[in-house]
C-alpha cells in the first residue's frame, strides 16, 4: 500500500530533522515550505492535519482558489513562484513571506501597495546563481546594488535569499547551497536598511538534507510529499 501524503510528510520532517542534527543544527531552525503545485484540495488539508504549517504556491489564482476553498487560518502561505507586477495587491493579501523578489520594479509596486495599508511586505531576494536564461533571479554580482536600491522602501523588508541550484549532482548543489550562504554572510555585513538577511531558502524533494547541511531555513519540499506534478 502506498504511503499517504500525510505519511510522507511526517517522513520529511524526521529527515530534516535528522539533516539538521547531523550538522549541529537546531531542527527548529528549519522551516518545511510544503509547494503545493498543482495539487490542494483534500490532500493539502490531510497535509495540514499531519503538522504542516507553512504552504508555498507558484501562482496567485492558486493560492486564492485554495485560501478560500480550504480555510486553515494558521496556515503561512509562501510565495514560491514568479511574482507578476499585476498581482502584488492580491499577493499582499495571501502571502506571508514572497520568496521570488529578482527586479527593483517590483519592489517599487510592493512598497507602492504597502505604504498605504501600513504593511510590511516581508521578502527574500532571488538569486540565479548559474547565470541560468530559464532562470529568474539576480546574478550575484548585481545583489549589492539591488539591495542598495530598495533600502529605501520602508515597508519592503528583504529577510534573506532564495536559489534553485543548477541542474547537477548532490555534491555540486551542496556547493551551491553553499555559495548562497557565503553571499548571504557577506551582504549581511553590509549592515543596509532594511534587509536583515536571516534566510536561506533552498533545497528541494532531492536535495534538501544537503541544503540543511549548508544552512537552509526554509526548504521548498512538494514530489516527496505529493508525488509528480500532474501537469
Amino acid at each position: 500500500m502506498r504511503p499517504t501524503a500525510a505519511e510522507r510528510y511526517r517522513t520529511v520532517v524526521a529527515r530534516a530533522g535528522e539533516a539538521a542534527a547531523r550538522s549541529g543544527r537546531d531542527p527548529a531552525e528549519v522551516t518545511i515550505v510544503v509547494a503545493a503545485k498543482t495539487f490542494g484540495g483534500e490532500v493539502l488539508r490531510e497535509v495540514v492535519a499531519a503538522g504542516a504549517r507553512d504552504i508555498g504556491e507558484n501562482y496567485v489564482q492558486e493560492a486564492r482558489r485554495e485560501v478560500d476553498a480550504l480555510g486553515l487560518p494558521h496556515v503561512r502561505w509562501h510565495m514560491i513562484g514568479r511574482l507578476q507586477r499585476n498581482k502584488v495587491k492580491p499577493a499582499l493579501e495571501l502571502f506571508h513571506l514572497i520568496h521570488s523578489l529578482d527586479r527593483l520594479d517590483l519592489a517599487q509596486a510592493l512598497e507602492a501597495v504597502a505604504a498605504p495599508a501600513g504593511r510590511i511586505v516581508r521578502c527574500l531576494v532571488e538569486v540565479n546563481l548559474g547565470a541560468e536564461g530559464t532562470k529568474a533571479g539576480l546574478s550575484p554580482e548585481a545583489l549589492p546594488a539591488f539591495l542598495e536600491a530598495v533600502a529605501p522602501l520602508g515597508h519592503v523588508a528583504i529577510e534573506g535569499l532564495m536559489a534553485i541550484p543548477p541542474p547537477g549532482n548532490i555534491d555540486e548543489s551542496r556547493r551551491s547551497f553553499a555559495r548562497l550562504r557565503e553571499l548571504r554572510d557577506r551582504l549581511g555585513r553590509l549592515r543596509l536598511l532594511n534587509a536583515q538577511l536571516k534566510e536561506l531558502s533552498m533545497g528541494m524533494s532531492s536535495d534538501f538534507e544537503a541544503a540543511i547541511a549548508e544552512g537552509a531555513t526554509l526548504v521548498r519540499i512538494g514530489t516527496a510529499i505529493f508525488g509528480p506534478r500532474r501537469r
